[in-house]
């Protein structure tokens, strides 16, 4: 089959379908999209609120609870304690499917119906406070897999005694890091793999006992690039202090200042073969794809965005763990041929249903764990469901569903956004493709204006103690004031705690008390990255003894927009530059 532009059905721009897509369409038995690629993601993360938590009460026990629903959820809310266990049947809800009205016109009844986890905890200990974790220990607004003693932390595996990162993997007590593997107390650094003992690195690998360095390998007692002796470096570090946040600050702009002047590689591609995208390793034959942890492993993938290994697969946000053959999915791990999927986990054959566990053969289900030939939450034999299952999908084609914007949804589409219980300024969407009030209703997505705080604070960030050595332990009994005071489009709660555990460390790593709330502190992480999208571009290198005479000709895609600063290398001038 030939290569097929098509016009989006959502922001109508032209887009390419491959033909090695329309193979992979083929192989799962579903058709080609209709919506471009950045579309189909900002839909997916329309469906994920990892930043705001609601008081209200569980619609089981009447109990005050915190949860990622607020108190106008469409559905009811347990507790994850009460949604795991028997005091309820999620088929009792179940339903004969009607020919005459649309399937996501049934599928919403359903949704509305069944009952949703306060948060998303799955065989965590101790984790009532994070939105959605898996298999971790010990940890306080955080989201993650296989986590201990983690603390504002997003999109982790295995790692512990972390504070305030971004996509941080098997590391131990590191603080503010962004894309980081395999570190140890690495503190203010992006891009750095298997440091330890270090502060403010960029692009770092495999070293100790460095300060404000970009781009080194194998180093260590190094102050903005500059080698010292151990005794050199002790002496000087002696003379910063980043219990203050006027220290933090200073070495911030240094390293600013460094690191562009120096070149950036194009995109973090290891061991990787025909690959496009940023952070990916040991992967072949993937395409935009971003943020896949260095033990995992990608292959013929396309638009994955943080994740692990995975393979044939289309179309994920946060998903991995070896899952095949499947495409449309959000939070979905192992198994595999599944289609449409948000919080399934080791299911297979599992299509457009929502928080479903160690099941099979599901079609249009909500909560349902261990089951399996089940479609709209109601029971069938196998010889029922495969009888029936065919029609269904004949009828989805047949009689579509438009939702409020008049776009049409057939088969093969994701859910419509506005199934989403969030509104778009609450969604990971926000954070990755942030929108205005009226550009949001434009589009068909639900907008929540500010919630009035019920709560007063008592000392404004502008007048904490500068230096982490005078602050008293009755800072734990304040309400602090952010210091954007929710006049930030970044999901401001205007005001937090700082908690026992988080105090601790600040005190024993000498670290300065942050001013802003957690939500603002990750939207400063957020902008260090570059963006999830790729630019076609041309290496900047002009250095002759780097194989080439004049300036170097090589072209890529990069997540650098062409408008930006950086200094964009091609791989082989990188690492001409920095070996």
């Amino acid at each position: 089959m030939k290569q097929e532009s098509r016009l989006c059905q959502n922001c109508k721009n032209e887009f390419v379908i491959e033909p090695e897509d329309f193979a992979f369409y083929e192989k799962i038995s579903v058709p080609p999209p209709t919506w471009c690629p950045e579309c189909r993601m900002m839909r997916r993360m329309s469906f994920g609120n990892h930043l705001n938590m609601y008081k209200r009460k569980d619609d089981l026990n009447k109990k005050e609870i915190l949860s990622v629903y607020d108190k106008d959820a469409p559905f009811p809310v347990y507790t994850t304690e009460d949604w795991w266990s028997d005091k309820w049947d999620p088929l009792q809800f179940g339903r004969e499917y009607n020919f005459k009205v649309p399937f996501f016109s049934q599928f919403l009844d359903l949704y509305h119906k069944v009952p949703q986890m306060n948060l998303v905890n799955i065989n965590s200990i101790n984790c009532d406070y994070c939105p959605k974790i898996v298999n971790a220990k010990s940890c306080y607004l955080s989201i993650g897999f296989g986590i201990e003693n983690c603390i504002y932390g997003y999109y982790s595996r295995c790692s512990k005694d972390s504070i305030s990162y971004f996509n941080l993997n098997f590391s131990e007590k590191c603080y503010e890091c962004v894309d980081c593997y395999k570190c140890y107390s690495l503190f203010f650094s992006q891009d750095c793999v298997e440091c330890y003992d270090s502060k403010f690195l960029i692009d770092c690998r495999n070293c100790h006992d460095c300060f404000g360095c970009v781009n080194l390998r194998n180093r260590s007692f190094c102050i903005f690039n500059k080698q010292y002796t151990k005794e050199e470096y002790k002496k000087i570090m002696n003379e910063y202090d980043f219990g203050s946040n006027e220290g933090i600050k200073q070495a911030m702009e240094k390293l600013s200042n460094l690191k562009i002047s120096l070149p950036r590689r194009y995109s973090i591609l290891n061991k990787c073969s025909n690959v496009t995208g940023n952070h990916v390793s040991n992967s072949i034959d993937s395409f935009d794809c971003f943020d896949i942890s260095e033990d995992s492993s990608l292959e013929r993938v396309k638009y994955l965005i943080v994740g692990s290994s995975m393979r044939d697969c289309y179309d994920s946000f946060t998903g991995g763990e070896g899952i095949e053959l499947s495409a449309e999915f959000m939070l979905t791990f192992g198994g595999r041929n599944n289609f449409a999927t948000i919080n399934v986990l080791e299911s297979y054959n599992v299509k457009y249903s929502i928080d479903c566990y160690n099941s099979s053969n599901l079609f249009g289900c909500v909560g349902l764990r261990k089951k399996e030939y089940c479609i709209l939450n109601k029971q069938f034999t196998k010889k029922e469901y495969d009888v029936l299952l065919p029609k269904i999908i004949q009828n989805m084609i047949d009689n579509p569903f438009l939702d409020n914007k008049g776009r049409i949804y057939k088969y093969g589409e994701f859910f419509p956004d506005e199934f989403s219980p969030f509104a778009y300024n609450k969604t990971v969407a926000q954070e990755n493709f942030p929108l205005k009030k009226e550009q949001v209703l434009d589009r068909g997505y639900s907008w929540k204006d500010r919630e009035k705080r019920n709560y007063q604070v008592t000392i404004k960030s502008k007048d904490l103690p500068d230096h982490i050595k005078d602050v008293q332990d009755n800072i734990l009994n304040q309400v602090i004031g952010c210091e954007h005071e929710g006049k930030c489009n970044e999901q401001c709660t205007e005001a937090f705690r700082i908690i026992p555990q988080e105090l601790k460390f600040y005190r024993e790593m000498n670290l300065a008390l942050p001013k802003l709330c957690p939500n603002c502190r990750h939207y400063q992480r957020m902008k260090q990255r570059s963006p999830l999208k790729l630019w076609q571009r041309a290496c900047m290198c002009e250095v002759k003894n780097h194989g080439h005479e004049e300036k170097c000709q090589n072209e890529f895609e990069t997540s650098y927009a062409p408008d930006r600063p950086e200094i964009v290398y091609c791989e082989a001038c990188y690492k001409d530059e920095v070996s």
